[in-house]
């Protein structure tokens, strides 16, 4: 059942556009969820989504900002949800099972990046209240919808940044160590890749499958909001003229760009009985080692089948949700 971290012979690859990788499929009857869909590359695979046939619903913590976004494509639907509120993630999980349907493909694309130190309000860090332990509750609580498809795939957005932190499972949350935002990124995006891991452990005999995905780097997002002038210029995505550079073998991408390999994952018959994997570039990546060069491929802390685990049960008593209290 484990899936090889290894590429696959694709057809796409670091340019691909997510209009290239979903030409072609008919995705009607089914239905997808795609947090973060109204803005960026969010926007971009809940829109194509739905012009090949899928019912999209966008969970929304800004309905305004969302309805505004997305009225160019009224078919796309829109929910109200914040994930660092744990009331409003239980409440969007109770309207949709209640609504019966099987769902096909959930997105976890939603995250915030670099912000200053901040809480919700059970004293959880931003980055991995939002991140990540939101959309593991999020997942846990449409368990039944997901297992209801017969052939689910769950997305969860991860980053190259994952090399940047691991895991801190005595102090995930920053009590007893200095606060930084881009450790605490970084470990919320190796949280989403072990999330992956150990979703799929669970889900596979039931037709769920999971995998993590790095769409590159774009900061042409809301995402980058919390970086300054200075950091973006530094970041050498900026040309001197103010441009973007756009270079995806190097992992510099348009939006287009970035919501391939999200596509991909959503569509490609190569992962059909596939998970547990982190993908780029409309592939699956490298295994690469700790102490690597490469910028690239994934590394073993966020790979880990045992540091997945005990992410998932240190999950499990952050939030006082199990995937077998939310199937029941």
């Amino acid at each position: 059942m484990n899936t090889r971290q290894a590429p696959l012979e694709s057809e796409f690859g670091a340019a691909s556009t997510a209009a290239d990788v979903i030409a072609g499929h008919d995705l009607g009857g089914k239905l997808a969820i795609v947090t973060g869909g109204y803005s960026g590359i969010g926007l971009e695979a809940a829109r194509l989504l739905s012009e090949a046939g899928a019912r999209v619903i966008v969970p929304a913590r800004n309905l305004e900002k969302a309805r505004k976004a997305l009225m160019p494509f009224p078919a796309i639907e829109i929910e109200e949800m914040d994930l660092m509120d744990p009331a409003s993630v239980g409440a969007f999980c109770d309207r949709i099972v209640a609504g019966g349907a099987a769902l096909h493909l959930l997105i976890n694309n939603a995250a915030v990046m670099a912000c200053p130190l901040t809480r919700d309000a059970r004293g959880f860090e931003a980055h991995f209240a939002t991140n990540h332990l939101g959309h593991f509750q999020l997942t846990a609580g449409l368990w039944t919808a997901l297992t209801k498809a017969h052939g689910a795939r769950v997305i969860a957005m991860s980053s190259r940044a994952h090399r940047r932190g691991q895991v801190d499972f005595d102090d995930p949350n920053f009590k007893n160590r200095p606060y930084d935002r881009w450790e605490a990124y970084g470990q919320s995006k190796t949280a989403n890749a072990l999330f992956a891991v150990a979703l799929d452990r669970r889900g596979a005999d039931r037709g769920i499958r999971a995998v993590s995905v790095h769409p590159g780097g774009i900061l042409d997002t809301n995402i980058s909001r919390h970086m300054s002038e200075a950091e973006i210029e530094a970041s050498g995505f900026r040309a001197a003229d103010g441009q973007s550079i756009v270079d995806p073998e190097k992992g510099m991408k348009t939006i287009a760009q970035g919501a391939a390999t999200t596509l991909w994952c959503a569509v490609s018959p190569q992962l059909d009985n596939k998970g547990g994997v982190y993908c780029e570039d409309c592939n699956i990546a490298v295994a690469e080692e700790a102490d690597s060069a490469t910028l690239s491929g994934v590394r073993p802390w966020a790979r880990d089948p045992a540091l997945a685990d005990r992410l998932w049960r240190l999950s499990e008593e952050m939030t006082g949700i199990t995937v077998a209290a939310s199937a029941a």
